[in-house]
């Protein structure tokens, strides 16, 4: 293909947005996550470094960065400063398949008397519409274990490394429940790719030929059971509370970054918080309905796309305000009561929701 300065001046455009949201869900995410445990706990949280504390994690970034870069005389040294990239790596690239915004038609115009490119073009609010997108995530973030794995044996720490075991099984074991809760949105969308999933909700049912509901995967009667099979396992995924056995303040210290400080620390801090936001995104665009606005059909002009891009924000708000609220509420559960639920509960339920999504594929009930 013919070298194209204006599609790679967009690809670059839409992963700046996607990066610069990333980037700034970390510090965000500790705000809300230290005001709103304070609410659930009626006591103040940060209210001195700027107007309502907003200033508190910036100048706790800060802190990191000065902070002296300690490294265990045991450690393996190569593997304990790479482990934090290899949890981080994850988190960012799952985005990439993510759509969130309406495609809208971009048309050319002329600047200066030249034209600024060669006919219109369709700008899609994704960095890579590829076929295999959900595919794609599952495969990525089955890579952030490894980051785990070799912080806990690179350490050269008994209680990092039972961080991180524990953290592999967790882990692998609820890998099978998210995957095959999420085959059910696959049946009915027909597709792997994501683009297609969204569109695929964008329709309406009506409930005794009155009610008007949208067609989001929630709302359908077969879904429900893998809506909630699928966010369940995405706490443990992300090792949230009540799932946080990878670090288990009580039993481990810390987990499997006790011996972390610094900057390394934050980065395991980053990654955790930005996998909170990229799983948030996957249960938006699965399960309700990506950037649809219900009610309203969105024309594709660039008002309607940026509307729809600030509702798709919206939706991960949300589900990211419930991870926080989950956390501040909900104990830990025992270790074997978290692995007894991913093989005995989770993983047959999701078979099951499998055959019944699929019995109603068949009789055209979705």
């Amino acid at each position: 293909m013919p070298f194209d300065p204006t599609d790679i001046a967009l690809s670059i455009l839409k992963i700046v947005i996607v990066l610069g949201a990333l980037l700034n869900v970390t510090p965000i995410m500790v705000w809300v996550e230290r005001r709103g445990s304070a609410l659930i706990q009626d006591r103040p949280g940060p209210n001195r470094v700027g107007p309502f504390g907003l200033f508190q994690s910036f100048a706790d970034a800060l802190k990191f960065i000065l902070k002296e870069d300690i490294i265990p005389e045991q450690a393996h040294k190569w593997l304990y400063t790479l482990a934090p990239m290899f949890g981080l790596l994850p988190a960012l690239t799952t985005i990439a398949v993510i759509p969130w915004g309406l495609p809208f038609r971009l048309p050319a115009k002329r600047i200066f008397g030249r034209m600024f490119f060669e006919g219109d073009r369709i700008f899609e609010p994704i960095v890579a519409d590829v076929n295999i997108g959900i595919l794609l995530i599952f495969a990525l973030a089955s890579l952030g274990v490894y980051g785990i794995v070799t912080a806990g044996w690179a350490s050269s720490n008994k209680y990092s490394l039972f961080g991180a075991i524990r953290a592999s099984a967790q882990m692998i074991s609820y890998e099978l429940a998210l995957t095959l809760a999420a085959v059910s949105t696959l049946l009915a969308a027909g597709s792997v790719k994501l683009t297609d999933i969204v569109w695929q909700q964008t329709h309406y049912f009506y409930i005794f030929n009155v009610i008007k509901i949208p067609a989001w995967n929630v709302f359908s009667p077969s879904m429900w059971l893998s809506f909630i099979i699928f966010v369940v396992a995405a706490f443990a995924e992300t090792n949230r509370l009540p799932f946080d056995f990878a670090e288990a303040e009580a039993e481990l210290v810390a987990g499997y970054h006790t011996e972390y400080s610094s900057m390394k620390f934050a980065l395991f801090f980053m990654a955790e918080y930005m996998a909170m936001a990229a799983m948030s995104a996957l249960v938006a665009t699965l399960y309700l309905g990506g950037w649809d606005i219900p009610w309203w059909d969105e024309p594709q002009v660039w008002w309607a796309s940026l509307l729809t891009m600030l509702f798709f924000t919206a939706k991960v708000v949300a589900l990211l305000l419930v991870f926080v609220w989950v956390r501040w509420t909900i104990p830990r559960l025992k270790y074997d009561i978290l692995m007894r639920l991913g093989w005995k509960v989770f993983l047959p339920l999701a078979f099951v929701n499998i055959v019944i999504v699929a019995f109603f594929v068949a009789k055209h009930w979705i």
